[in-house]
C-alpha cells in the first residue's frame, strides 16, 4: 500500500439469515434426491428460505444495522452504501436506494455493483479505495441474496444448492499496517455461459414464452463451473498473498465463498493450506452467492475466533465468470 494512503479496514459486521430452513430431506419430497447424495456432493445439509413477503432489501436493511451497531456507527455516518446482490428488488432503483432510505442513511451515496458471488469481494474492494484515498470516512458494504427467488425447484441439479442471507461490513480508516493489505480481481467471459439466467433482460426481455421454457431461473453446467472454481480459488488466493508480499504460511483464516464443500477442499489441497484454518458454515446455508463471504465472516468474530492482528484471505468465484480476493491484517479487539 502506498504509504500516501489513508489504510482501510473493516470496524463493524452483521448478518441476518431467515428463519425458515428447507433440509436436505425437504428435498428429498421435492426432486428426485437424496441427503446421502447431497452431503455427499456438496457437503450442504440445509439452507435459509426468506418469507414471502421478504426481498433482498429487507434481509441486507437487518444485516446492515447489525453491523452499524457493531460499529459504534449510526446511519448518519455512513457515506456510501454499496449493495452487491444478483437478486435485486427490481431492475431499478437500486438496492442500495432502497437499503439506504430504510436505514435512513440520507447523507449516503449509494449504488449496487454485480459481479454474481464474487460481489461482494468486488464491493469490498471496490469500497476500500474510497477510504483509503480520502473520499469518504464510513463505507457500509452488503451481500444481500434472495436465491429462493430465481432457483427452478424442480431442477434437482441446482435447487440443493442455493439458499438466502445477508451479511454486512462498515469500512473505514484504521491504524497503519492494518486493513487491507492487497486486492485482487478478474474475470473471464468467455465462460459467460457457464451459470446464468438467460431471460429478464435487453436480450431476451420476459415473455410467455420465456417463462415457458424456465429461462427465468438459475441454469449452470455443474462440471465446466466446478473445475474453473478450484483452479481459480486457489490462483486468485495466491496472487492476493503475493502482493500483500506475505507467505501463506502467515495466513491466519481464509474465507472463501460458499458453493460447494469439494471445491473448498481442492482450493485447500491446492494451497497446501490445512482444513483448520478454511472458515467454512455451507452445511447450514448453502450457497448464498454474494452473502456467503460476509455472513461467515460475521460468525466467526462472534465466535472469537479473530483477534486483532491476526491476517485473514477472502476469495470467491462467481458468473461472468469473475473472481476476487484479498488480505486484511484484522484492525479491531
Amino acid at each position: 500500500m502506498k504509504s500516501d494512503l489513508f489504510s482501510a479496514g473493516i470496524i463493524g459486521v452483521g448478518s441476518y439469515v431467515p428463519g425458515n430452513i428447507i433440509t436436505n430431506k425437504d428435498l428429498e419430497r421435492i426432486v428426485d434426491t437424496t441427503d446421502e447424495w447431497i452431503l455427499n456432493r456438496t457437503g450442504i445439509r440445509e439452507r435459509r428460505i426468506a418469507d414471502d413477503n421478504q426481498a433482498a432489501s429487507d434481509l441486507g436493511t437487518i444485516a446492515a444495522n447489525k453491523a452499524l451497531k457493531n460499529a459504534g456507527l449510526t446511519p448518519n455516518d455512513i457515506d456510501l452504501i454499496i449493495v452487491a446482490t444478483i437478486t435485486p428488488d427490481m431492475n431499478f432503483p437500486s438496492t442500495a436506494c432502497i437499503i439506504q432510505h430504510n436505514l435512513g442513511a440520507v447523507k449516503a451515496a449509494a449504488f449496487d455493483l454485480e459481479a454474481a458471488c464474487s460481489g461482494f469481494l468486488y464491493a469490498l474492494n471496490v469500497a476500500s479505495q474510497f477510504i483509503m484515498n480520502g473520499s469518504y470516512e464510513n463505507i457500509l458494504v452488503i451481500g444481500t441474496e434472495c436465491m429462493s427467488r430465481i432457483t427452478n425447484w424442480k431442477d434437482r441439479k441446482t435447487c440443493i444448492l442455493f439458499g438466502d442471507g445477508a451479511g454486512a461490513v462498515v469500512l473505514s480508516k484504521v491504524e497503519k499496517g492494518y486493513g487491507f493489505l492487497s486486492q485482487y480481481m478478474g474475470a473471464d467471459g468467455s465462460g459467460k455461459n457457464f451459470l446464468k439466467i438467460s431471460a429478464g433482460g435487453s436480450r431476451l426481455p420476459a415473455s410467455i414464452s420465456t417463462i415457458e421454457q424456465n429461462l427465468h431461473y438459475i441454469y449452470m453446467d455443474g462440471s465446466e463451473v466446478f473445475k474453473f472454481a478450484v483452479r481459480i480459488m486457489a490462483d486468485a488466493a495466491k496472487e492476493a498473498i503475493i502482493r500483500a508480499n506475505i507467505e501463506k504460511e502467515d495466513i491466519d483464516f481464509l474465507i472463501p465463498h460458499q458453493a460447494n464443500k469439494r471445491i473448498i477442499e481442492g482450493a485447500a489441497k491446492r494451497l497446501e493450506l490445512n482444513m483448520s484454518k478454511i472458515i467454512t458454515n455451507l452445511d447450514r446455508y448453502g450457497n448464498m452467492s454474494a452473502a456467503s463471504i460476509p455472513v461467515a465472516l460475521d460468525e466467526v468474530l462472534a465466535k472469537g475466533m479473530i483477534k486483532k492482528g491476526d491476517i485473514i484471505c477472502m476469495v470467491g468465484f462467481g458468473a461472468g465468470l469473475t473472481w476476487a480476493s484479498n488480505i486484511i491484517r484484522w484492525a479491531v479487539d
